[in-house]
């Protein structure tokens, strides 16, 4: 079934902290929006996994976003926002509601601004501005999703973060039914976090804006041991920004972390659970524990997390937990390139992926006493 929608335009470019009117809604339909009914929602999904919606849209422009988020609503009708899917766990049951998949796009590079739509693809855009010259995003190279994502999440690996690059995000404000434009600093990021994701019933994005680097077509200075090591360099250092790209790519595929639909290890979420960050006298504490549990030579990975506070290796807590590569008889196990996966090998329900999550969550926290945090966002389902 198709029918139609249309918004008044999304307002340009405006100040750092500025509110501006939402577009108004004409009585006459312009353009065609795609609409099914009882849409299965797991081909949307990186995991492949979850029942139906009740109702699911495509919308390819701002205009049409915002359109049927006011519907939705205006109406008391539940809403579920759709990207990539990579960071998603529905429920086997579905959802009750309109699904609204964000397929927009819009690439544009000025200088070393850049703005994307939020459906762009991520890794896509990486690759472009990696073939641009510019720096700051390609250690990010692979991260399935769209573009849209980063901000929530606040999206990092290999030594950095969407954060350290983006300078204002676009969004649609459900309170107000207006469009804001979000600096930096309005965005409250932090470790996969940030002010979207705090308050996920808030805010819509619709574009995000970056200031990236040139640097004669070198990296950023490396920041992460695991990549300047791969490259033969030192943390700090720069290299070929297309050395950088490559790398992390062959990185990150080692780990089944680049999508590949005939490789049952890439129908993940990426990454399940989140790196700890605690105290320092609670690390003390999970120290000396993890030493009375694997012995005195045992060190449990530790990093600098702000002033008082040292993060961990989730992924290391899971395999010392026992929890190794390949884990699990069922449908869903742990990846066997990466403990940090939880994968679907092809005919995993969502409930099956539950369960091998709680159960790596509670073996953690009996050997550990850490309880991991999932990073994916679950729908009509919690651990």
């Amino acid at each position: 079934m198709t029918t139609t929608r249309a918004c008044g335009p999304v307002p340009s470019r405006t100040g750092p902290h500025a509110r501006v009117p939402g577009p108004s809604v004409p009585s006459r339909t312009l353009e065609p929006v795609q609409e099914l009914h009882d849409a299965p929602l797991a081909p949307l999904t990186t995991f492949r996994l979850g029942g139906p919606a009740t109702r699911l849209i495509t919308a390819t422009t701002d205009d049409e976003v915002i359109t049927a988020v006011r519907e939705a609503d205006e109406t008391g009708t539940p809403l579920l926002l759709i990207g990539g899917g990579s960071n998603l766990v529905i429920g086997d049951k579905g959802f009750e509601g309109t699904a609204l998949v964000i397929a927009t796009k819009g690439y544009s590079l000025d200088g070393t601004s850049l703005e994307l739509a939020a459906g762009e693809v991520w890794t896509d855009a990486v690759a472009r501005t990696v073939e641009a010259g510019l720096a700051g995003i390609e250690c990010l190279a692979g991260i399935p999703g769209s573009a849209g994502a980063t901000p929530i999440q606040n999206v990092g690996a290999y030594g950095q973060e969407v954060s350290s690059t983006i300078t204002e995000v676009v969004a649609y404000d459900r309170r107000t039914g207006e469009t804001v434009t979000l600096a930096n600093e309005d965005c409250a990021f932090s470790y996969r976090h940030s002010r979207f994701k705090s308050d996920p019933e808030r805010y819509v994005v619709l574009r995000v804006r970056f200031r990236l680097e040139e640097a004669d077509g070198l990296s950023a200075p490396l920041r992460y041991a695991e990549t300047a090591r791969a490259l033969g360099v030192e943390p700090g250092d720069r290299v070929p920004l297309a050395q950088a790209r490559e790398t992390v790519l062959k990185l990150r595929a080692g780990k089944g972390m680049v999508l590949d639909p005939e490789d049952h290890d890439t129908w993940s979420a990426g990454s399940f659970f989140t790196n700890p960050i605690l105290t320092d006298a609670d690390f003390e504490i999970f120290r000396t524990r993890a030493k009375q549990r694997l012995g005195a030579e045992a060190e449990p990975p530790a990093y600098p997390a702000g002033e008082g506070h040292t993060k961990t290796s989730a992924a290391w807590l899971i395999d010392k937990a026992g929890f190794t590569k390949g884990y699990g008889e069922g449908p869903a196990r742990i990846s066997t390139k990466h403990t940090l996966a939880l994968t679907n090998r092809g005919s995993a329900t969502t409930e099956d992926l539950l369960t091998l999550a709680r159960e790596v969550v509670a073996g953690v926290r009996e050997a550990f006493g850490i309880t991991l945090v999932n990073e994916p966002v679950t729908v009509g389902v919690s651990l």
